[in-house]
């Protein structure tokens, strides 16, 4: 039995006795008994977020919990109210889940992003489903007149077997909302879970195929007039002029045309405003349509006031780096340059990726009605805590007095943690006194950046006489970005190992695309560890559990530096091995190939196989398996996995940004290509370590290594190496 503190260094709950009929309305902190570490505050916005909550019960034995995160298909609004419902003892049937609008006076870190919500929030979840139980326990023993550690709950019934008195919740309900919140609560053994591990339908599964209004571009409010925007042609641009004002607006439904400054000077941006640009024109009408004719009409006159950047200057600057030590390593074991030059073999290789788009399948939208009274605002976003903050600063006025609803989204991936489009919204909303509901096309949505960095990185190895990895030397470089895990694997398992890493500082803007870094440096990492099992003429599973033995047994360094658990990555590589039976004779003839990676808390080995047909690889099937900890809904998690795995075989084959004197060269999809349904993989087969540990992420660990395994196969399909993404259009040889 595990015992919890309700409250951390302030009241974590409010209770009030509501509802017409009676009942309970409980506030409670989600994570105010987690107490996060500095490293964990330092990195919030990219590595974790916390959350809040209501929960409320009627008379009638419903249970309403509110889900104050952001909703983006990663399907924590049905997942983190099973986790109260668990330890509430309530019938999940009598759940009802409700979005919660952005509150930062009831709710704190309202966040979706980098799959920590149910990995933050699992304690504090289970806590604040475990208090209500025991204020109605408490409640139904006081009307009773019993010992409370005599009641017993199941699905939502209060039980005493001993004066045979049972009650639904509903009819405690009221008489709990004033019971005095208990000190510390017990929480159940997860061997003693009724709904958490449980297969659940997503709560909005009905409303979306049913085609409800649900989604940002759904929404539809009285007297509300379209907006769209012109971007600047070329990334290293801004706006001069507009030519043709006037003949643009007499255009049939065209309210208005006019130059936007998202940002202007002395406004206080958020790190979620890192994607924006801040000079646009906006065209503002009674239709989406007409917009877009009147955007065709338009006239800009844009002048650069930067470097134009192409992708030959990417590439040539991306290189030069690569070739340029940093003044200091990011990590250092052992004397790298000695192994090196004693080793009996030794093999170095590079690795690129492109610039990605996210291409959301439903673009960036947001509604907004600015008055000088009041702010009121409803879109997706990811991040809509920062998105308030920068609206006080951008409209002048006070947090109070802005109220941000949040959609449900198309779509994520990082994308919208970057709230610019509802800054833009809002300022011309302001500019036109009108409710306004600003839409992009697909042209906007993929022109504007924020994309995925472009990446470059250089592994090489030594191997002595015996065959044993003695050296391992890494060195990348990204455009905006740092790209190198410099303490992750195989850190801690090699005698003289070295990282490197530096970024390009570019105006093509970038950002968060799923799993940050990882989605790269997964894919090289693991090819690259093929070739070094191929020089050392070993098993490539094998080759990986050796060195996973010597960072267990005889780990290089300080272990605690070490980002990830060797036991936990060594265990999902023997299961995927035992469950694709990857040594099997009868699988001799197949094009197989193996990785496995640690991100998000979490760990994932995959084998991948495939057959080439009209020279272009099918993949037939995937063997996935998963130590993410306690699988809270098993369902939705299997759908998390598969979508990783799609999306990581998509963009490594087929998908790729690039740009000609700044402007970029895919502005739609009839030129820039994502995985088709033939293209997808035929079967998916995934597999949960079960170890009891508390949940760890899930959303995105599943994409980052399976490009490594796509690139293993495809070698042992046609002989030849990929070294550079997109793969279906790889032509240049290895440098």
């Amino acid at each position: 039995m595990t015992l919890v503190k309700t409250t951390y260094n302030r009241r974590s709950f409010l209770k009030s006795s509501a509802l017409a009929g009676g009942g309970m309305v409980l506030g409670f902190s989600w994570l105010a008994s987690c107490k996060p570490t500095p490293e964990q505050v330092r990195n919030m916005p990219k590595e974790w977020f916390d959350i809040n909550g209501f929960l409320k019960i009627g008379d009638n034995g419903l249970v309403t919990i509110m889900s104050p995160n952001p909703e983006i298909g990663q399907n924590v609004k049905t997942a983190m109210p099973m986790i109260i419902a668990e330890e509430l003892d309530v019938d999940w049937n009598d759940v009802l889940v409700e979005q919660a609008p952005l509150n930062t006076d009831i709710f704190t870190r309202q966040l979706a992003g980098g799959s920590q919500s149910i990995r933050q929030g699992w304690q504090s979840l289970r806590m604040a489903g475990a208090t209500a139980k025991n204020m109605l326990i408490a409640a139904a023993a006081e009307v009773w007149q019993v010992p409370a550690d005599e009641i017993t709950t199941s699905e939502g019934v209060l039980t005493h077997k001993g004066s045979d008195r049972s009650a639904g919740y509903g009819e405690m309900a009221s008489a709990a909302a004033s019971v005095k919140i208990p000190e510390e609560v017990a929480l159940k053994d997860p061997k003693d879970f009724k709904i958490i591990g449980t297969d659940r339908k997503n709560v909005d599964g009905k409303d979306i195929v049913t085609g409800k209004p649900l989604f940002g571009l759904d929404l539809q409010e009285e007297n509300m007039l379209t907006a769209m925007i012109v971007l600047p042609p070329s990334f290293g641009m801004k706006y001069e002029s507009i030519e043709n004002a006037e003949a643009v607006k007499a255009m049939s439904g065209i309210k208005d045309v006019f130059p936007i400054d998202v940002y202007p000077e002395g406004v206080q941006r958020q790190w979620s405003d890192g994607g924006g640009i801040p000079q646009l024109v906006a065209v503002v009408g009674e239709s989406t349509w007409q917009c877009m004719q009147a955007k065709k009409e338009l006239k800009v006159k844009w002048q650069a006031d930067s470097k134009l950047e192409s992708s030959a200057y990417h590439e040539e600057a991306l290189n030069s780096l690569l070739n340029s030590p940093p003044a200091a390593p990011a990590r250092k074991d052992g004397d790298v340059k000695r192994a090196f030059k004693n080793a009996a073999k030794e093999i170095e290789r590079t690795y690129s990726a492109p610039f990605l788009a996210h291409n959301t399948m439903e673009p960036m939208n947001f509604f907004a009605d600015i008055t000088a009274e009041k702010a009121e605002l409803k879109g997706p976003i990811q991040t809509p805590e920062f998105l308030e903050k920068t609206l006080a600063s951008v409209l002048n006025m006070p947090v109070e007095k802005i109220d941000i609803m949040m959609t449900r989204m198309g779509g994520g991936f990082g994308r919208r943690l970057y709230g610019h489009f509802g800054v833009e919204a809002a300022v011309i909303s302001q500019k036109m006194q009108a409710p306004i509901k600003l839409v992009y096309n697909r042209e906007d949505d993929m022109t504007q950046g924020t994309y995925r960095p472009a990446y470059k990185v250089r592994y090489k190895a030594g191997l002595d006489e015996n065959n044993k990895l003695i050296a391992w030397h890494v060195t990348g470089v990204g455009t905006n970005d740092d790209l190198v895990f410099e303490n992750r694997f195989p850190a801690g398992a090699v005698d003289n190992y070295l990282a490197e890493k530096q970024r390009l500082e570019s105006n093509v803007t970038t950002g968060a695309w799923r799993a940050p870094r990882s989605n790269f440096i997964a894919g090289a990492e693991q090819a690259f560890m093929d070739e070094v099992a191929e020089l050392a003429g070993k098993d490539p599973i094998d080759f990986r559990l050796e060195l996973f033995d010597r960072a267990i047994k005889d780990p290089v360094g300080d272990p605690e530096k070490n980002d990830y658990d060797p036991k936990r990555y060594a265990g999902v590589l023997k299961l995927v091995r035992e469950k694709a039976d990857f040594n099997a004779e009868s699988n001799k003839s197949v094009a197989r190939g193996v990785a496995a990676y640690y991100c998000h808390n979490s760990y994932v080995a995959q084998v991948l196989d495939l057959e080439m047909e009209d020279d272009m690889p099918r993949v037939k099937k995937v063997w996935c398996a998963v130590d993410c900890g306690i699988v809270v809904n098993p369902l939705s998690a299997r759908n998390q996995i598969e979508g990783g795995i799609v999306d990581g075989i998509g963009h490594a084959m087929y998908s790729q940004m690039t740009f000609k004197d700044g402007k970029p060269e895919q502005q739609n999809f009839n030129r820039y290509q994502l995985i088709r349904h033939a293209q997808a993989p035929q079967e998916i087969e995934t597999f949960f370590v079960d170890n009891g540990i508390d949940p760890t992420g899930l959303g995105e660990p599943s994409l980052p290594p399976i490009s490594g395994a796509l690139a293993n196969a495809m070698y042992r399909a046609t002989g030849q190496r990929n070294y550079h993404q997109p793969f279906a259009t790889e032509k240049r040889i290895l440098g």
